[in-house]
């Protein structure tokens, strides 16, 4: 990851390097909002009487990058005939496609290729941007050249004010020339509507009277004559009726008589009748006083009441005639009344025609009202629109010009440029470790162990270093080709069958009988600088308490079931599984255990190759009844961990055969009761099919997978490969570990041992 970021920070300061020098000329432009009342009139097209919104300054932001304006600015300043603006970037794609022009030829460019070329340049170094939320707009250009970036940037400044008032101008020119023709059209439409309005009143009879029709007039009037003369009628009705209900009375009866005759306003105001009934009233005195004074007989009373008898008929007769004047009045009302109903009903008539055409009237009268009101706007308008050619304004103006000093260096940025590589170093760093944890399918972690391959993880055994004379780190060293073939073997033979060819071995082994081999105190293990004696050499180091660890669970192991003879083998070889076979075997020795170390990689026995290289007989010469096991034999002086070397003087092609054959079962069989623990190295899973052969042999298996190294899909096949392994598997075996380069990892088990805690219980590196 460090060095994918320095890598990008190298290019990063390659491209500064590099990169071609740009100026940026920069240009204020303020919209202005304010109104000019002097020059502006109020209605005028394009005065401005809206206030200037967001969106209208971001449109002008737009109309500044248009072409429109860059093509301006190109023909204002002779751009096309300036080398300086039409070379092009010194930059390296620029530098390529010239260098590839010379095999390519071209044609000459058009004059519109050339404008659009420029033009394309142009926007290609404008920058147009609002300052926050304000009217004001800031025109940067950026180039080569100082003095070019800010003439550039001025004069869009300027070619947008230029193009803001020739838009203007070309709007009210096109304005009134409209105008002009629509006020004509609109002229005539009212001319016509008018017209059509007065053709109508005189079809229709329609007058108007102090502006109202003088249908309604009459109408008013006869509506009162009407009700003057129902009232008439009515009052003449009353009074007829009123003096036929006296006249209808009992004449008899002249109380009731001269009291009605009070209720009749007319009568009253007759003299005759007023004149006979104070006769009356009179005549009644006197007849009632001279009745209570000389009785109601006497011929004086009743004088009196024939002559008052007289007067009620006189009165009587007065009132018969003026109930036939009522009679008469009555029926004048009434024709009075009938005439002026006659009148009503045909002036309604009437008047209901004209309503009609009236409704049809007033549409008329809207229209020509609406279409003079419509010609007289378009009238003002068009004044207006004359006086505007006059005056054009805008609302834009510059209030900071670029100047030549004030163009600064604005690209490459340095410090921008630098801060992307670190970025983008960073994210491509990340991508890279992303990529390589993808593809590292390799084990590093104890947790990583135990959950792909669903057994425990024993010890993680961490690297020894040695001297520069002592054996290398961690691992043993192969054996360098193979050893010569001995007489009456073939090599790449292949058996027809395995016991035909265990058998074979085996009876050539019986009749050549047992070998003189050299005493005991000549086989003892010279291994001081052995890795697998480290463990004994450092008792406190990690290297030695991983496989006290391995020990344990393998001492654990032999609760309930007997776990004697212990295989450890691996994937692939080179991964350390003699290393640890040996460091095992020489802890288990150590702790007082009978222990035997066998070395079973029958293909390739590095082990006896590094513990035993002087040994000319061994676990094969053992097996075929060649030497007895005690003559095959080598003691650790300093452990007593007996050893059992495995000579090979050629290719031995069936060595899957001598490990499961009978001899080698009753072989382990009379090892078990001679010895408490049996550590058997075998060969690899992969390469060859050896460790198939032991199933009989082994209690348990050790897989020994060699750390950072180790494939995980490689150990995953092998292991669902050989189901006897898996079912007999203790656990596995980190090996090789970097526990510093573990720590990353895996915080806890790589920084087990190197927490300071520790070392107070005596561990050391």
């Amino acid at each position: 990851m460090i060095v994918t970021v320095l890598l990008c920070l190298a290019l990063a300061g390659s491209y500064l390097l590099s990169a071609t020098k740009r100026y940026t000329g920069t240009a204020v432009l303020m919209i202005d909002s304010r109104k000019m009342q002097g020059l502006q009139t109020q209605g005028a097209p394009g005065a401005g009487d809206n206030p200037i919104d967001s969106a209208m300054v971001d449109s002008q932001v737009e109309v500044l990058k248009s072409e429109t304006i860059a093509a301006a600015v190109i023909k204002d300043l002779h751009l096309l005939d300036s080398p300086e603006f039409m070379r092009a970037d010194d930059g390296l794609l620029s530098s390529l496609s010239q260098l590839f022009s010379g095999f390519f030829p071209e044609e000459k460019p058009s004059d519109l290729e050339l404008m659009r070329g420029a033009i394309g340049r142009v926007q290609a170094g404008l920058t147009i941007k609002r300052i926050g939320l304000s009217y004001v707009i800031e025109i940067a250009y950026q180039s080569t050249s100082r003095e070019l970036a800010a003439r550039i940037a001025n004069a869009i400044a300027e070619n947008y004010i230029v193009d803001s008032l020739e838009s203007k101008y070309q709007a009210s020119r096109r304005a009134a020339v409209w105008l002009q023709d629509r006020l004509k059209e609109l002229r005539a439409q009212a001319s016509t509507a008018e017209r059509s309005v007065v053709d109508y009143k005189a079809k229709n009879n329609i007058v108007d009277a102090g502006g109202r029709l003088l249908t309604e007039q009459q109408l008013a009037e006869i509506n009162s004559g009407l009700t003057e003369a129902r009232a008439k009628r009515a009052e003449a009705q009353a009074k007829l009726q009123r003096i036929t209900s006296i006249l209808n009375a009992d004449e008899s009866d002249s109380q009731v008589i001269l009291t009605d005759l009070a209720t009749v306003n007319d009568t009253m105001a007759n003299p005759v009748i007023t004149k006979l009934r104070q006769t009356y009233l009179d005549y009644a005195a006197k007849a009632s006083d001279w009745s209570n004074r000389y009785g109601p007989t006497h011929l004086a009373v009743v004088n009196l009441r024939n002559q008052m008898r007289e007067i009620r008929r006189s009165i009587l007769d007065e009132l018969r005639r003026t109930a036939e004047a009522y009679k008469s009045d009555l029926a004048i009302a009434n024709a009075r009344e009938e005439a002026s109903q006659k009148s009503l009903n045909d002036t309604i008539a009437l008047s209901n025609d004209t309503s009609q055409a009236q409704i049809v009237l007033k549409d008329l009268e809207s229209n020509a009202q609406s279409a003079r009101a419509l010609s007289d706007n378009f009238l003002q308008l068009y004044m207006v629109s004359v006086q505007q050619q006059s005056f054009p304004i805008t609302e834009a103006r510059v209030i900071t010009q670029a100047a030549e000093l004030s163009s600064p260096k604005t690209a490459p940025k340095a410090v921008l440029v630098l801060l992307a590589g670190v970025v983008g170093g960073c994210i491509l760093a990340g991508l890279v470790a992303i990529f390589l944890e993808l593809v590292d399918r390799v084990f590093r972690t104890v947790h990583q162990v135990e959950r792909l391959l669903q057994t425990n993880c024993l010890a993680s055994v961490p690297i020894v270093s040695f001297g520069a004379d002592e054996a290398p780190k961690g691992s043993l060293s192969r054996l360098k080709g193979w050893l010569p073939f001995p007489s009456g073997w073939r090599p790449n033979s292949r058996p027809d069958s395995r016991s035909t060819v265990a058998a074979g071995q085996m009876s050539r082994a019986m009749e050549a009988g047992p070998a003189q081999l050299p005493r005991l105190g000549d086989r003892q293990l010279t291994i001081d600088n052995s890795v697998g004696r480290f463990a004994i050499n450092s008792p406190f180091s990690r290297f030695a308490e991983a496989f006290r660890s391995i020990k344990l669970a393998t001492d654990l192991s032999n609760y309930g079931s007997p776990h004697k003879v212990v295989a450890i083998t691996s994937a692939l070889p080179n991964e350390g599984k003699s290393t640890v076979s040996e460091a095992l075997a020489q802890t288990t020795a150590q702790s007082g255990l009978r222990t035997l170390l066998i070395d079973g990689d029958i293909r390739n026995p590095s082990l006896t190759h590094r513990l035993g290289r002087s040994a000319d007989v061994g676990l094969i010469d053992v097996v075929f009844g060649k030497v007895d096991l005690k003559d095959a034999l080598w003691v650790d002086p300093q452990t007593s961990l007996h050893f059992l070397p495995c000579v090979v003087t050629s290719r031995f092609s069936n060595s899957s055969d001598l490990l499961a054959s009978a001899q080698m079962q009753k072989f382990f069989q009379d090892l078990r009761e001679q010895y408490d623990r049996i550590i058997l190295d075998l060969s690899p899973l992969a390469p060859v099919i050896d460790v198939r052969a032991t199933g009989t042999l082994a209690d348990s298996y050790i897989l020994v997978i060699e750390w950072a190294k180790s494939k995980v899909d490689i150990v995953e096949r092998v292991i669902r490969e050989t189901p006897m392994v898996r079912e007999h598997l203790m656990g596995a075996v980190l090996n090789k570990v970097n526990l510093a380069a573990m720590s990353r990892y895996d915080t806890h088990s790589g920084g087990y041992y190197r927490n300071r805690y520790y070392s107070r219980y005596g561990y050391v590196d």
